[in-house]
């Protein structure tokens, strides 16, 4: 399967209400009035792509209107320029060192999915020509250590890992020697979910990193947070919170492909200046994808 049609099999659900909603809208009324345009806000922050970007879909709808009249008008034209425009100045890859191990510290709160996410990073790295591995630190969970280490044999990407209930910064450090010493490309580091408001479980986050950066000067190089996208504008509020106490570089939104809320992908970046670095558009290994404003705007704003 193309990356494009990743993209359009992981917005299915956002694009169906979507696009139903912008139909019906459009069909009922043969101009553009307050009622259409109140209508298309709330289709647009029904799918949670928050203020600030719906207002400016609204703008450009009424400005090509203004131009053209409503028979030049093709919404979801105008959305998904709009949409692409405000989304690609902030694209950011995946930092990678010239030379040495770019360690990435995965976090987030419990059930978004970051076990999963840390292994199909490596499988993608992997499958680009890197040498990945990937840490087990989250230790407060016996299943989380077992399950990366399955995901890790499924897909021949080393893991290191201690036993459950080990020191997660002991871990990491056993974790960050061996990349060094086996001259791995990127070292992908799984630590515990835990709730934004639990001071002591960020502390311990924070004390993670400082020994990760004791060891290897400048790491974590990135740290990206987690965020189910099924959880809608809720999930600011998460990354406003970690943002805070660990200075993310980035965004991985996973279970895309379960919620007809996508708009939030643009909503949490334009919110935070925050780069989405990859989006989860199903199951599978591969359908972890590195976020794309193009294929993104054209899979949720389709052509007619």
């Amino acid at each position: 399967m193309g990356i494009f049609q990743k993209f359009k099999e992981g917005f299915k659900k956002t694009q169906a209400k979507l696009v139903h909603e912008i139909k019906r809208i459009v069909t009922g009324s043969p101009k553009l009035t307050a009622t259409t345009l109140s209508e298309l806000e709330v289709a647009l922050l029904g799918a949670d792509f928050g203020t600030k970007m719906t207002m400016q879909i609204l703008a450009a709808v009424k400005g090509v209107y203004e131009q053209q009249g409503r028979g030049g008008v093709d919404i979801l034209d105008v959305a998904r320029r709009e949409v692409e425009a405000a989304m690609e100045p902030g694209v950011s890859p995946l930092r990678k060192l010239d030379e040495g191990v770019t360690v990435v510290s995965v976090v987030g709160v419990n059930g978004t999915g970051k076990t999963t996410t840390c292994a199909k990073l490596g499988h993608f790295m992997k499958s680009n020509g890197f040498k990945p591995m990937i840490a087990a630190c989250d230790t407060f969970r016996a299943a989380a250590v077992e399950q990366i280490n399955l995901w890790g044999q499924r897909l021949q990407v080393p893991v290191i890992s201690g036993n459950y209930g080990a020191d997660p910064a002991a871990v990491a450090h056993d974790a960050v020697s061996a990349a060094l010493s086996r001259k791995a490309d990127y070292l992908f580091i799984d630590t515990a979910g835990r709730l934004h408001t639990k001071n002591n479980l960020m502390n311990e986050l924070q004390k993670v990193h400082r020994v990760i950066g004791k060891l290897l000067p400048g790491a974590p190089h990135e740290v990206l947070l987690v965020l189910d996208g099924s959880t809608g504008m809720n999930a600011l509020v998460q990354a406003r919170e970690f943002h805070k106490a660990v200075q993310l570089t980035g965004l991985i939104i996973t279970k895309l492909d379960g919620t007809s809320k996508g708009g939030m992908v643009v909503a949490i970046q334009k919110e935070l200046g925050l780069p989405v670095k990859f989006l989860g558009l199903g199951e599978q290994p591969d359908d972890l994808q590195p976020f794309d404003p193009k294929q993104f705007a054209a899979a949720v704003f389709p052509s007619a």
